[in-house]
């Protein structure tokens, strides 16, 4: 997959991250996943369709994603509840956004996404390779998969 596919998604993670949590993301090295599960538990789940079909997962583990609805919601989140789903799939939604502002012309849509809770409840696109970016913050990991492919 080219990187002009994946990089507005690393983009939205960095400037979102920064911006409205105020946490600096450190991107690693792409690698080719080998398993077709997120590395983490809470995923937001992003689908594109049109020229490029296939989806992206946003996934981090709940102590990260507690810390980030904490930052978003004003007040302390200490567990996966409702509310820290919520600001989860706000996340997502901001990330979904600004990736559109940058992903190339040519009829595609990125979905609304959506917050699944378990690396088993999540699956990629048959036979599509899935690149994974793992990124870590002070406050922690998350990772970045792409399964993305230009249409048939």
């Amino acid at each position: 997959m080219k990187a002009v596919y994946i990089n507005p998604f690393i983009n939205a993670v960095i400037n979102l991250f920064h911006t409205m949590v105020g946490l600096t993301v450190n991107v690693g090295s792409p690698e080719l996943k080998s398993d077709a599960k997120p590395h983490h538990d809470v995923c937001g789940v992003i689908d594109v369709t049109g020229e490029v079909q296939g989806r992206v997962v946003v996934s981090m583990p709940e102590t990260m994603a507690t810390v980030l609805a904490s930052e978003l919601l004003g007040d302390p989140i200490e567990q996966l509840d409702e509310d820290c789903i919520d600001a989860v799939g706000e996340i997502a939604n901001m990330i979904a956004g600004n990736a559109k502002t940058d992903f190339p012309e040519g009829g595609n849509t990125i979905s609304v996404p959506q917050v699944v809770i378990g690396r088993g409840n999540v699956t990629y696109p048959a036979s599509t390779p899935v690149i994974s970016i793992p990124c870590q913050t002070d406050q922690g990991a998350l990772s970045i998969d792409v399964a993305l492919k230009v249409s048939a």
